[in-house]
């Protein structure tokens, strides 16, 4: 099996960014758009305790449920809708190979 899929970030302006995200470090999706310095913050770390990697799912895949923590921050979150996720939450896996992912607005 392959330790690389794609995964499509849509950023707060529309762009479209194609990644490539290794499957075989632990990485999740905050992580990966990090390290294509694309402007998620992860401000706690990847502990779910902040939202600031807040992101909507585009694409049907099989992600594991929300845990509880991961409910209580984005019943805290600004624009959350139903498809949104804590990217900090959800790990880079073979199963997510071309995931669309759109970058949450900011909230005041």
């Amino acid at each position: 099996m392959d330790a690389v899929i794609n995964v499509t970030v849509i950023d707060r302006e529309g762009n479209t960014h194609e990644l490539e995200g290794p499957t075989d470090m632990n990485m999740n999706l905050m992580e990966l758009c990090k390290a294509y310095e694309l402007p998620v913050e992860g401000t706690c770390g990847g502990m779910a305790l902040c939202a600031s990697c807040h992101m909507y799912v585009l694409t049907v895949h099989d992600l594991p449920e929300p845990s509880e923590e991961e409910e209580d921050m984005l019943d805290q979150a600004f624009f959350v809708e139903a498809n949104s996720r804590l990217g900090c939450q959800i790990r880079l896996t073979p199963e997510l190979d071309g995931i669309t992912v759109r970058l949450a607005p900011v909230g005041e």
